[in-house]
């Protein structure tokens, strides 16, 4: 239907004009919101995730990338293990989302009768770009290069022998392989009861 068919309706009927006028003014009401939600989201990336460039129609505002996902196992014990990655996390902050400039690479973690393997996925990167560090009880991946920013933290489920820890990175997949430290049963002392 043309616009004039509208508008001659909205003059004749006093009804449709209320109507008429109600809808536009929430349409207009939805549209400031919009704009206001999507201002409010752009002051809160991180500036690595926003870049402009010129072109010859004006300055052009690239965004992302964004990356979230998940990844589902089930454990030894039959319950599911849901997993996280990405720079996205929902529900972290007020506005529902947190931006983070590193991407969180996908881990699977198996843990053995004596050693702990992490494969962890972190495509378009070098090995020597890779920074890779284990404490005790935690392994910490990190990459920072122009193109591409991973970070991910992994508490391990039992102490490790940091010096025996051996790294291999081949397309994209880089896998860990941590031994548990060995610990000797801790019998106790005998106490003397008076």
């Amino acid at each position: 239907m043309s616009r004039d068919w509208w508008s001659i309706r909205r003059r004749r009927w006093p009804l449709f004009r209320d109507i008429f006028e109600e809808f536009e003014e929430f349409a207009r009401e939805i549209e400031r919101q919009f704009e206001e939600e999507m201002r409010r989201l752009t002051e809160q990336l991180p500036r690595d995730l926003v870049r402009e460039r010129r072109t010859e129609r004006g300055v052009l505002r690239e965004y992302g990338p964004f990356v979230y996902g998940y990844s589902v196992t089930i454990g030894p014990d039959g319950r599911p293990i849901i997993r996280e990655f990405g720079n996205v996390r929902p529900g972290a902050l007020p506005s529902g989302l947190e931006f983070r400039p590193e991407r969180e690479p996908l881990v699977d973690i198996i843990d053995e009768e004596k050693q702990v393997k992490i494969v962890a996925e972190i495509p378009g990167v070098k090995k020597e770009d890779i920074d890779l560090r284990v404490d005790e009880n935690t392994l910490f991946i990190k990459v920072d290069t122009p193109e591409r920013k991973y970070y991910k933290e992994i508490p391990l489920s039992s102490p490790v022998d940091q010096s025996g820890v051996k790294a291999v990175y081949n397309n994209g997949v880089l896998e860990v392989v941590l031994p548990k430290r060995e610990t000797k049963p801790v019998k106790g002392e005998r106490v003397k009861i008076e």
